[in-house]
This record gives structure tokens, sequence and C-alpha cells, in this order.
């Protein structure tokens, strides 16, 4: 039998090659949107890959399963339970086949059992391997969003990210139901999961690719509670705002993306700051300005956001973008296709163009703003002559925050409205927990007319400082 382990690290996101090198029959488990790497390694061992497993209609990134299809004629094998929740709608002229639980899927002389593990979603299906050499015992369990290292699936995606009402707490109960069948493996079963630290699929997952079922029965917290309702009160206690781009994953994955030999590929602009300027000040469209945050503060075009590449790019252009607009980014010419590939990953397929950050380099008028220190933000709060913003998430603000400082999630910019927007009758400092977000903030608000500050190294800085927190 052969295994082998691929990883994403802009989605955290894991996917598996099994193969039976007797036959040459290979599958992937829960495959990326960008397939060289499986059939890469195909080639090279002398696989020809028969399937594409699914584990669910993932949310936070664009499955491959359609593409791999395409490529190679594998077989896409999907759940069919949990139907009435949302179940897979994809077109007929695709090789597909639906699998409930109990079934089985030969490869070669290796083999998968479908386990229906619902709570993650209502679908969610896990698979159990086991080699033909040693048929008596299975190996170990591709858990995708079921089990990671150290926590378990979120149930509440489907009510926060599509609006399916009540489902976050009949997910918690399925989950429950899920892990005491699961709690009767054997310990020495190893866990391959779907996901890795940094995943916003669970609340606290680990940083170590595997595990088994006897550690994560003796260490997982979720793995603990012995009544319902305790582990319900604790799966849902804590969850993290999801993305805004999950509800768009949902969408695509229910029906297959497009192959991306059919997505227009983006080209590089050739064009001034002024054309930049104006691209910017179409309605449809969004320019990313993807340098650092300090070389974005010393001088950058009017109108573009600052989203710097490559630290949390992906996960922040999935909050911030909207799908139907088209975006331009500014950056290095050597980042641009890791850029490209990032969003097909996410499914933002409708990229219009590169342009070189030496335009903004070479350009002579640009817009700034000002970093400042927390304790000077401290003196001009006490004066009175600026506001300050909080952009955190709301859990780290119900934790810790600084006296006085008004609330609005970075992800929830965009859509602000006057409203809710602070007035702009004085200058506006924004602070995250590092000065990562803030300064992607500092962006949108610049942009929305305001005369914005941006507080350097976040409420890490601010403690270290020994300034007052509630």
């Amino acid at each position: 039998m052969y295994l082998k382990y691929f990883y994403d690290n802009e989605l955290a996101q894991a996917s598996y090659m099994v193969g039976c090198q007797k036959t040459g029959e290979a599958v992937v488990i829960d495959p990326s949107r960008h397939v060289n790497p499986y059939l890469q390694i195909a080639e090279e061992q002398g696989f020809t890959i028969t399937g594409a497993l699914e584990t669910h209609i993932h949310a936070d990134f664009v499955s491959g399963a359609v593409e791999l299809s395409g490529r190679t004629g594998a077989v896409i094998y999907h759940s069919a339970e949990g139907e009435e929740n949302g179940g897979y709608a994809f077109a007929s002229s695709l090789n597909t086949k639906a699998v409930r639980d109990k079934d089985r899927i030969h490869v070669g002389n290796v083999w998968m059992d479908v386990l229906h593990t619902p709570g993650h979603t209502p679908e969610h299906v896990s698979y159990l391997l086991t080699d033909g050499a040693h048929p008596e015992k299975p190996m170990g369990v591709f858990t995708g969003d079921f089990v990671f290292v150290g926590d378990v699936g979120r149930p509440d995606l489907l009510e926060k990210s599509v609006g399916v009402k009540d489902s976050a707490d009949a997910g918690a109960r399925q989950m429950f139901t899920s892990i005491q069948l699961f709690k009767q493996f054997e310990d020495y079963l190893q866990i391959w999961p779907g996901h890795g630290a940094g995943s916003s699929c669970g609340k606290a997952l680990g940083a170590v690719p595997t595990s088994t079922v006897g550690y994560e029965k003796m260490f997982n917290p979720a793995f603990q509670p012995e009544q319902e309702q305790e582990f319900v009160d604790f799966l849902l206690d804590g969850q993290p705002e999801p993305p805004t781009y999950f509800a768009n994953m949902k969408e695509i994955n229910k029906y297959g993306a497009p192959y991306l030999s059919d997505v227009h590929s983006p080209v590089l602009l050739s064009i001034d700051a002024d054309e930049v300027e104006k691209l910017a000040e179409k309605e449809n469209n969004m320019v990313v300005d993807t340098r650092n945050p300090a070389a974005y503060a010393r001088g950058h075009i009017s109108g573009t956001i600052n989203i710097s590449y490559p630290e949390a790019f992906t996960e922040w252009m999935g909050w911030l973008t909207d799908y139907e607009s088209d975006i331009y980014l500014i950056g290095a010419e050597a980042d641009h296709e890791a850029m490209r590939d990032a969003l097909y990953g996410i499914g933002m397929d409708r990229i219009a163009g590169f342009i070189p950050a030496g335009v903004v380099e070479r350009a002579g008028r640009l817009r700034t703003y000002e970093n400042i220190t927390p304790t000077e933000m401290k003196e001009e709060k006490e004066k009175g002559n600026i506001r300050v913003l909080d952009v955190r998430f709301q859990d780290e603000r119900e934790r810790e925050r600084i006296p006085g400082a008004e609330h609005i999630m970075l992800g929830h910019l965009p859509a602000g409205t006057d409203v809710d927007l602070p007035p702009k009758d004085k200058p506006v400092a924004v602070h995250c927990g590092s000065g990562k977000r803030s300064a992607i903030a500092a962006s949108i608000l610049l942009n929305k007319g305001y005369d914005v500050k941006n507080m350097l190294g976040g409420m890490m800085r601010w403690k270290n400082e020994n300034l007052e927190t509630e």
C-alpha cells in the first residue's frame, strides 16, 4: 500500500493519496483545486488516479474533485447522507458515485469503508482504511472535518454562513453521537484529519499532522464530556466568526468548481499610478496592494486596499472581497503566480490583472497615513483628539480591551454605513492584536474618507507598555 500526505499552508488544508502498488490504482481524499502535485506523484509512482473522495461539502476551500476527475477520468465519490440539509448537486455529465454509511470503495487490494460521521455537516463521511495485506485490522481513518488533532469540526457553519436555522444545535448533537461511536474504535487506529492549526473549521486545532484514537480519547477536550448537553454547550461556546467567503465555498462545492482551464488568465498590466487610481474608483473593481504595511503607510495609490502577501493574505481576501468584483493585485512579480493560485483555491476566479509594485514606487503623488505607538495613542485619546477603533474579533474583545475603544470587526468594515461607522469629527486610531489587521483596516477607512492612524504592535504592545485594559 502507498500513502502520501499533502498540505496547503495557505488554507491549513490536508489531502491524501492512497494507492495499491500491485494494481497501480490510486485515489485522493479531499483534493485541493490545484491537482498538479497529485498528478506528479501518480506519474512518479506509476499510478492511475481512479477516484477523488469527498468527506463533505467544504466551506473553506474549493474542492479539486471536479478538476481531478476532468484531468484523469477519476470517479468522484461523495456522500449521499444528509441530503435534506443541502447535499451535492453535481451535473449529470460528471463521473460521480454517491456513497452511504458502510459502503466499501476498493483501490486495488486496499479498501476504504464509508463511515457516516455527521456533526460538522449533516452529510459528512469519514473513510476507514484497510490494507489488504492485513485484512483483519483497519489501519486508520481519514476524518476530514470530523476529528482533528485536539479538536473536532465546528457544527455552526451552516447556520452562521448559509443561514440554516437551528442547525448549529442539531449539528452539535449529531457530533456528540458521532464521537461516542468513534470512541469504540481501538486506540491504535491512526487519525488523518483534513486540517491543521490555523483553519477556521474548528476553534483549537493542533499543529501536529496526525494522531490516534487513543490519544484523542485522552487529550482532546471534545472527547471528555459524557453528557450530551454538556458537550453541546462546550462545542458551541467560543466558536470564532466564520469568514464571509465560507458561504461562497459551500455554493461552489455543492455543484463543483469550473475547470481551471476555463478560467480567464490574468494579465500583467502596463499602466501608471493615475490609471490604477481610476481602476480603483470603479464600483465593481477591487485593487489590492499586497506590499507590506510599512511600505503602504509611507505611500500608496488612493482607492487601493492593503492586504499584504503572504501572511494571512488568503484569509483576509476571503473576508473582504466581493466575489462579483474584478480583482487587481499590486505586488512583486515573483509573487504573482502564487497569489493567483491562492485566490483560485478559494474560488476567486475574477483576477483581472497584475500590477507591478514599481508602479507605486515610481508615482509622484501618493497617499500616506501615520503609524503611532500605544503611548502616543493613549495621550491623544486622553486629550480627546482621536477616536479609538478596535477591529479584532468579538471573542478577543470580550477577553480584554482598551477602555473606551469602539469596535467593528475588520471583516465587517467594507459593508459599514455612516450609521455603524464612527463619526468623522476627529481622526480614528485603529488597533488589533499585533498591528497587521489594523493596517488593513486603515486602508479601508482611508477610502471611506477618514483621517486614520494605525497603532503599532496592537494589543500585544499596548500590554507590554503596561497600559490599562479592562
